[in-house]
């Protein structure tokens, strides 16, 4: 018969043992992600550098013909430089399309610049230099570092909806926030996550919870035993003994910790976190167009497209569209409003006149089939193009390109009294289109609920600004033109 202390010590070897195959599973293969993603990263590099330069061999590069070797060398090595510099993400659970083609963008960006800088080197006594190359490589890569992230990240998704590469987590404090926290990770699993269950002190909640697994004083013996990989707290701060203890615990044990404020039953928006020395504060909203560069970016943006435009399509515009409005009816070709700007100035919008001279211009809105507009009014409204004139405030620095849309003096000292957070949206400056107006927010507002919903885009677009972002508003704008807008009048 074997003896007590062999069964023990076998049952133990069996319980290690089956801790070693459920981490195994937990991981998965997810230390060879980031590999997959470089792997391919450097296939694309590669392999579309000796197309490009297989279709452009025609070109004079005889230089390049003699030196395609230290060429690619270069290819490969400015790679290795840049993704220093703009890392790859794999550890955050969501990442949306816009962000993965931004940082494409800048990856692409600043690995061409550096592979131009080497080329420059080995072609300084050239003038033979592999432009028609470098423009075509530049544009495949920027199609297809994009596309091959979006394969791998639903590769990822794929494989962990088999159960596969997860972090296995815990709730301590089963409150609104913790139950609000379990909804949002059980929405899809796809994401990384799995929730082992909740920790409270409040035995009342052990027949509701989805899984209730003891008090908080027993979250340290299950962490380690199960091999926990990551902590989120939603405690109240009047417990913070037990929010202290539970940090140091993580941090002692390598543990990732996780803080969900009270605050955020109440405040529901992404914060930024800033500091005064070594004092925390917290922001209400991210403005991304606070920071100088973007700022830079976006009117340097503004200014070229709206020089560009006026200098060269408005001319035509102005010719043909004035002849027609004053065919239509007597008065100007423009019509000019004082509208609510950036923090609340007045300033003049320029558009071209599509109604009938009326006392009412400043005070009433357009309606469907509003009397006032004429027949080159209404198509010039349909299309967006009564807007055009805007590029002269663009120009002038009262208005950007993309914005909310300014509103009539009357309209704001309204709404800012009985539509929360109106005024945010003139945190920024106003623009000619807008996230609201592509999502079909636009032309009259009826209701109440209209204008709050047109708002709530606004402040959106305020918090989540990304110069992709205003390239997207642009050509669905530009499209809209040739289609017709059903809510504009």
């Amino acid at each position: 018969m074997e003896k007590k202390g062999d069964l023990q010590k076998n049952n133990t070897t069996f319980v290690v043992q089956k801790e070693i195959v459920m981490q195994k599973k937990k991981e998965g293969y997810g230390f060879l992600i980031k590999w997959l993603i470089v792997l391919g990263y450097l296939i694309i590099l590669n392999g579309l550098f000796i197309l490009v330069f297989q279709w452009t061999k025609t070109d004079p590069v005889s230089k390049l013909n003699d030196n395609w070797q230290a060429c690619l060398l270069m290819v490969n090595f400015c790679y290795c430089f840049s993704v220093q510099l703009i890392p790859i993400w794999i550890y955050k659970p969501i990442i949306y399309a816009d962000k993965v083609v931004q940082r494409s963008f800048s990856l692409v960006t600043i690995y061409s610049v550096l592979l131009i800088a080497c080329l420059f080197f080995l072609y300084l006594d050239s003038s033979d230099f592999p432009v028609r190359l470098i423009i075509y490589y530049y544009i495949g890569l920027f199609l297809l570092f994009p596309l091959w992230r979006f394969y791998v990240r639903e590769l990822l998704k794929k494989y962990r909806r088999y159960g596969r590469n997860y972090k296995r987590i815990i709730i301590v404090g089963a409150g609104k926030n913790g139950l609000t926290l379990h909804e949002e990770i059980k929405k899809d699993m796809a994401y990384g996550f799995q929730i082992s269950g909740f920790f409270d002190d409040n035995l009342a909640l052990k027949q509701s919870l989805p899984n209730y697994l003891g008090k908080t004083d027993e979250v340290e013996d299950f962490v380690l035993k199960h091999h926990i990989d990551e902590i989120y707290c939603t405690l109240p701060n009047s417990q913070d003994n037990k929010i202290v203890r539970l940090l140091n615990f993580a941090e002692k044990h390598m543990i990732r910790f996780y803080l969900i404020p009270e605050f955020s039953r109440y405040v529901k928006r992404h914060l930024t976190l800033e500091n005064i020395e070594s004092l925390p504060v917290l922001a209400v909203r991210s403005e991304p167009l606070q920071t100088i560069h973007n700022q830079f970016i976006k009117r340097t943006f503004d200014i070229v497209l709206s020089f560009l435009f006026l200098c060269s399509l408005f001319p035509f515009v102005y010719i043909v569209m004035g002849t027609m409005i004053k065919l239509s009816s007597p008065g100007p070709v423009f019509f000019k409003q004082k509208r609510t700007g950036l923090y609340g100035k007045d300033f003049y919008c320029y558009k071209f006149r599509s109604m009938r001279k009326n006392k009412d211009a400043n005070e009433k809105q357009a309606i469907q089939n509003d009397p006032r507009i004429t027949k080159i009014g209404r198509f010039l409204r349909r299309s967006n193009m009564d807007e055009l004139p805007q590029f002269f405030n663009v120009l002038k620095g009262d208005m950007s390109i993309v914005g909310p849309r300014p509103h009539m003096l009357k309209h704001t000292e309204i709404y800012s009294t009985i539509i929360d957070k109106y005024m945010v949206r003139h945190l920024i400056k106003p623009g000619i289109t807008g996230w609201a107006q592509i999502n079909g927010y636009r032309g009259e507002t009826r209701f109440l609920e209209q204008m709050e919903t047109r708002v709530r885009y606004d402040v959106w677009y305020l918090e989540n600004w990304t110069f992709f972002l205003d390239l997207k508003i642009i050509c669905v704008t530009i499209l809209n033109m040739f289609r017709g807008e059903k809510n504009a009048c």
